[in-house]
């Protein structure tokens, strides 16, 4: 279970948990104020969040590749 639960936080979470863990608060507290942000501003924090995932994953995607090149 606990697999699973990390699984899903990589994947579905990546953008709250790369915050709560450079600011060093817990994964839930960041979930829980972008929740109530979106709410309160009508869901405008979501254009925030899927900028950050999409960087996310271009960081991760060029990270890769740079240790793919060294490895060769």
């Amino acid at each position: 279970m606990e697999n699973f639960r990390n699984k899903l936080e990589r994947s579905a979470f990546g953008v709250c948990a790369y915050l709560a863990d450079k600011m060093g608060i817990p994964r839930a507290r960041v979930r829980t104020y972008f929740i109530y942000l979106s709410c309160l501003t009508l869901g405008s924090p979501l254009l925030f969040y899927f900028f950050a995932a999409f960087w996310l994953n271009i960081r991760r995607y060029l990270r890769e590749g740079a240790s793919l090149r060294r490895s060769l």
